[in-house]
């Protein structure tokens, strides 16, 4: 899949709504739900990159490895690791 990057939450949150994750580690049916799970209920930067073929997109493999969601301070991080399984990372910006 080809890296993306959205600056708009309302087209963040349709991106999101879409991506399910399977396979080893972190897994999801719906990452939008982690996400404001985690506390970010309105984010305003997300990138995606990479491929992996245990996450979908729209119910379509492959899907993006990697995730990086802003709102504000805080950071939500979603990082492929390939055969080691999947892992999600949450930091506050000072």
């Amino acid at each position: 899949m080809e890296s993306i990057e959205v600056n708009d939450p309302v087209r963040i949150q349709e991106i999101l709504k879409s991506i399910s994750l399977t396979g080893k580690g972190f897994t999801t049916d719906c990452l939008l739900a982690d996400v404001f799970e985690a506390g970010l209920t309105y984010p305003d930067f997300f990138k995606a990159m990479g491929e992996d073929p245990t996450a979908y997109y729209d119910g379509k493999s492959p899907a993006w490895e990697s995730y990086h969601l802003r709102q504000g301070k805080k950071v939500f991080m979603v990082y492929g690791m390939g055969a080691r399984g999947r892992r999600v990372q949450m930091t506050e910006t000072p």
